[in-house]
């Protein structure tokens, strides 16, 4: 097919680096957002507000203020879509993969199976926003003009 506009090359070093990265960004930002929210009701950090799906509830002060850093995780995640991904197609694929490998840790962490509803239902939401605020953010940048002529203009 000659005359396509973007070429689609078959990079699995580049898509394998991409999925490295976001998982970097992912627990990098879930890690600050925690420690953030830890440190501003002077609460304890610990591992289990990031893999133990029984921690999530609406219940508990702790599981509220783990709910709330995973969706502010899910905001900042959809910034590492647009400046590493960088694409509107690819964006669903990257945070299932992130969110794949979360419940694969998730239940390497705990040595069960998140069988948590809340746990589901905040990972549902947390891919939902991700996944559409990601996409409209890189369909802004590939909708934005291409300038053709780079040279200042003259009046002439």
């Amino acid at each position: 097919m000659a005359g396509q506009f973007r070429s689609y090359v078959w990079d699995p070093l580049l898509i394998l680096s991409q999925i490295v990265l976001m998982q970097t960004v992912y627990y990098g930002s879930l890690g600050l957002w925690l420690a953030l929210v830890d440190a501003l009701v002077r609460s304890s950090p610990s591992l289990d507000q990031m893999f133990d799906a029984e921690i999530l509830g609406f219940s508990t002060p702790p599981g509220r203020l783990s709910m709330m850093s995973f969706i502010l995780n899910a905001l900042t995640c959809a910034l590492g879509l647009l400046y590493f991904i960088r694409r509107g197609k690819q964006c669903l694929d990257f945070t299932v993969t992130v969110h794949f490998f979360h419940l694969l840790g998730c239940w390497f962490y705990s040595s069960r199976f998140p069988s948590a509803l809340t746990w589901w239902l905040v990972q549902a939401v947390c891919i939902a926003l991700m996944a559409v605020i990601g996409e409209y953010l890189c369909m802004r940048t590939e909708l934005k003009e291409i300038p053709l002529n780079s040279a200042p203009k003259s009046n002439v």
